[in-house]
């Protein structure tokens, strides 16, 4: 039995877990900055890194705890190290190096969005590997071609917002609150998604890659006319808003979905899988779920609680890199 230590802090959640054998978690715990940031509409890096400081050490201990694991029965350090805000990064790095040292512990880095391209084999029997991974989050918006944990091909990326970034976005214009995609998604529950026709960028019929800024602008100026950003908002009724956010939902979907089955069938894959804080949206669950069903296509999603960002995740994927060879020296650092 390995039992692995993971740490994540690439951006504003504080996470810690403990897993057994790349499968068996035994604990996982989030330690959310929603507070400190909502003020702002968006992360802080100064702040986040300070709360990163301010909040490690106890949820090293509570994910310890809740795991009944003491130092001598850990195995393997697994920290994200890359991409994210240097600062947040560095926090979690520290301190994964420290430990390592000082439990005499080897140590593995692993890629922040790799782990999430990874999640959703975490309560699965056996890998669904080869697969199509789809990861899309505040900070990314990818596609993957999957042969096993350590063989990860990108096949295609944004070019300039990513799809969760874009959801913030959004919720702003139409002062929704923060963070966005939640407030998106439960104003559009009571929203008409065929009311506006929004455009979607598919960057041409073959492209893999993803453009979420022309959207953005086009709720902008449907909000406050065209060429303008401010004004608009007091005239839409509290219909007008829904219709808006689930027009705007709808699109994001549709392309995030016709690209992962355009990837599926260009590699081949056996499966789909999904991975980061976008796939909590239950709009993109079901048209994901309709989509590969009547494709014929296996599809694997993470549960809830692995989609945002959670060290789980590092861990499993720090276990499988290890069993592969991979190892890290103290000489490890972040790259944002």
């Amino acid at each position: 039995m390995t039992t692995v230590l993971g740490i994540e802090t690439s951006c504003d959640e504080t996470a810690v877990a403990i897993v057994c054998d790349g499968r068996r978690v035994l604990s996982n715990v989030v330690a959310s900055q929603f507070d400190l940031h909502a003020k702002y509409g968006g992360v802080v890096p100064e702040i986040a890194s300070r709360a990163h400081i301010e909040r490690l050490d106890g949820m090293i201990a509570a994910a310890m705890e809740q795991a009944d694991v003491g130092r001598d029965q850990i195995d393997l350090v697994s920290v994200s190290n890359t991409p994210g805000l240097v600062g947040s990064l560095l926090i979690g790095v520290t301190a994964a190096k420290t430990l390592a040292w000082a439990w005499a512990k080897p140590l593995v880095a692993v890629s922040h969005v790799e782990a999430h391209a990874t999640s959703a084999a975490i309560d699965l029997p056996a890998p669904p590997w080869p697969a199509v991974a789809l990861v899309v989050s505040g900070g990314h918006t990818s596609l993957f071609y999957i042969r096993d944990y350590d063989a990860i091909e990108p096949l295609g990326v944004t070019i300039d917002d990513a799809a969760g970034e874009a959801f913030d976005k959004v919720a702003s214009i139409l002062d929704l609150g923060y963070p966005g995609g939640p407030a998106v998604e439960r104003t559009a529950a009571a929203g008409n998604p065929c009311a506006v026709d929004f455009p979607r960028t598919m960057l041409g019929p073959d492209s893999l890659d993803f453009s979420f800024s022309g959207i953005k602008t086009a709720v902008l100026y449907h909000v406050h006319g065209h060429g303008q950003t401010s004004g608009g908002l007091a005239r839409l009724s509290r219909q007008d808003v829904a219709d808006i956010a689930a027009s705007f939902q709808q699109a994001v979907v549709d392309v995030l979905a016709r690209k992962t089955l355009l990837a599926f069938e260009k590699t081949g894959a056996q499966t789909v899988v999904a991975g980061g804080g976008v796939t909590a949206n239950r709009a993109l669950r079901r048209r994901l779920e309709q989509d590969c069903r009547e494709a014929g296509v296996a599809l694997h999603l993470p549960p809830m609680g692995y989609c945002t960002d959670n060290a789980a995740m590092v861990a499993v994927l720090g276990y499988h890199l290890f069993c592969r060879g991979r190892r890290c020296d103290l000489s490890v650092s972040a790259m944002p």
